[in-house]
C-alpha cells in the first residue's frame, strides 16, 4: 500500500519518519535494481536503494546523489521533508523512469557493477528516461551552470511539480475532506472466476477508497462476466490503495467473497500530476506500475496519455481465492476538468 507524503505526518524524529516511509511496499525494494530490504537512500533524489547501488550513487558525487544510511547517518529536517514530499520509490520512478526505451531494462538484484553503473548514470546523471520538460541542460554560449547547480535545479523542478499540482485548487467537503481529483474505474471483464453456487456464480465488484464505496451491477450465472461499467471515486489528499472485492450475489443468504486485491493508484496520480494538462501532449507512455510479489498484477501496468486523457490498463489476479482474473482501466480526472 502506498500513501502520499502528507499522510505520514509531521510529528516524530527524522529517522522515525524515514523508517515509516520505508515501510511502504514500493520502498521495500531498491529503486534501481529491485533488491529487497534497502537500507540506504538518496536524500536529494528521494529513493531508497540497496548497498550495491549505493556504491554507484556515491561514485556520481553528492551534487547528483547525496547518499545517507537510513539507520546510521544523521538526517537534516530538509532532507527528511524532501524524501517524504516526493513519496518514495514509486513516485520518483514514475518520473525518472517515464521513458525507458524499448529494448532497455532495469538491472536485477544480481546485476554486475557495470550494468548498474550504466543504468544509474543514464537514469540520474544523463536524465535519459526523464520527461523532456524536466530535463535540465546548460545552453551552449550562455554562462555554464555547475553540475551541482544543475542537479539542484532538477530536484527543485521535480519537487515543485508534485507540490504545485497537489496543492492547487483543493475544494473541501464541508471543511472536512480535502480532495485532489476523481478516479474513473472501468470494470471491463472477469476471467475464470470462482464457483460459489452449484455450477456458476452471480458476480459483482465493490471498490473501496477510504469511506467511499462503489459497486458494479450483478452479472447472472457467469464465470467470465463482461461489465464495461464505469465507477467513480473521489480521491482525498491522504489517499491509500483502492480495495477491490468480488462477491457472488445471493438472494436468501449473505453474499460470498470471490476474491480481492489492492490497486496502488499512486503511480497513476504522480505521473498525471507531473505532466499537468494531458491535452498539451500527444499519445505517449508517462509511467508504469511494476509487477512484484507484493501486488496482484499479472503484468506491468502501463500509464499512458491517450487522446488527451491519462489512463492505465490494469490486469490483476484475484487474491485469497482459487481462481479469477480481472481487467480494469483507470483514468485520472483533475478537479478542474
Amino acid at each position: 500500500m502506498s500513501y502520499s507524503g502528507a499522510g505520514l505526518g509531521k510529528p516524530g524524529s527524522g529517522k522515525r519518519r524515514i523508517r515509516d516511509l520505508l515501510t511502504q511496499s514500493d520502498n521495500r525494494v531498491c529503486a534501481d535494481c529491485g533488491a529487497p530490504d534497502p537500507k540506504w537512500a538518496s536524500a536529494n533524489i528521494g529513493v531508497f536503494i540497496c548497498l550495491k547501488c549505493c556504491g554507484v550513487h556515491r561514485s556520481l558525487g553528492t551534487h547528483i546523489s547525496k547518499v545517507l544510511s537510513v539507520t546510521l547517518d544523521e538526517w537534516s529536517d530538509e532532507e527528511v521533508d524532501s524524501m517524504i514530499e516526493i513519496g518514495g520509490n514509486a513516485s520518483a520512478n514514475s518520473i525518472y523512469e517515464a521513458f525507458i526505451p524499448e529494448g532497455s531494462s532495469k538491472p536485477g538484484p544480481d546485476a554486475s557493477h557495470d550494468q548498474r553503473m550504466r543504468f544509474i548514470r543514464s537514469k540520474y546523471e544523463h536524465q535519459e528516461f526523464l520527461k523532456p520538460s524536466l530535463r535540465i541542460t546548460s545552453v551552449k554560449g550562455s554562462s555554464t551552470k555547475s553540475s551541482a547547480q544543475l542537479s539542484s535545479s532538477l530536484s527543485k523542478k521535480i519537487i515543485d511539480s508534485f507540490r504545485t499540482n497537489s496543492s492547487s485548487q483543493h475544494p473541501q467537503l464541508e471543511g472536512m475532506v480535502e480532495f485532489i481529483g476523481l478516479l474513473k474505474v472501468t470494470i471491463k471483464k472477469g476471467t475464470n472466476l470462482a464457483i460459489r453456487d452449484m455450477m456458476s456464480s452471480d458476480p459483482y465488484v465493490v471498490l473501496t477508497l477510504g469511506q467511499q464505496k462503489a459497486q458494479s451491477t450483478v452479472v447472472k450465472s457467469n464465470l467470465n462476466p463482461v461489465w464495461n461499467e464505469e465507477l467513480m471515486l473521489s480521491v482525498p489528499h491522504n489517499y491509500g490503495s483502492v480495495k477491490l472485492q468480488v462477491f457472488d450475489y445471493d438472494t436468501f443468504s449473505a453474499d460470498d467473497i470471490m476474491g480481492e486485491a489492492e490497486i496502488d493508484i499512486q503511480p497513476l496520480i504522480t505521473s498525471a500530476m507531473a505532466f499537468g494538462d494531458p491535452e498539451m501532449f500527444g499519445d505517449m507512455q508517462i509511467g508504469k506500475w511494476l509487477k512484484s510479489h507484493d501486488n496482484a498484477l499479472i503484468e506491468d501496468s502501463i500509464i499512458n496519455i491517450a487522446d488527451g486523457k491519462v489512463k492505465q490498463d490494469v490486469q490483476i489476479k484475484l487474491q485469497n481465492v482459487e481462481s479469477g482474473d480481472l481487467e480494469l482501466e483507470l483514468e485520472w480526472l483533475p478537479l478542474d476538468q
